[in-house]
């Protein structure tokens, strides 16, 4: 679970971030934090990709990866691989990639 009012949260196996998915979106790149219409907070994304055949779940798994300064393989989607709205893992130390990333959306 993540904390109130935040997207992500550091967790025993690493960071855990509650994202909204854009495929075909331009460009690639992170967002800034949106608030759901149920009230959930989550970092907005958009990648070049389509949503066919998981591209647009690779594309985001790279562009994390990349902005956060991890390995590939380091980041999964956790949940909603179908859905716009997911929840991705980046294993590692969850308090340093959680303060990496807040230092990126500010």
């Amino acid at each position: 679970m993540l904390a109130a009012g935040s997207a992500w949260q550091a967790s025993p196996e690493g960071l855990r971030i509650a994202m909204r998915l854009t495929p075909r979106g331009g460009k690639d790149a992170l967002g800034k934090v949106e608030v759901l219409s149920d009230g959930r907070p989550v970092l907005a994304a958009r990648v070049r990709a389509a949503p066919t055949d998981g591209e647009a779940n690779q594309a985001l798994i790279r562009l994390i990866a990349k902005t956060l300064k991890v390995s590939a393989s380091q980041v999964s989607i956790a949940q909603g691989a179908t859905s716009r709205v997911k929840m991705v893992l980046v294993a590692g130390d969850g308090e340093k990639l959680c303060a990496a990333l807040e230092g990126l959306t500010r």
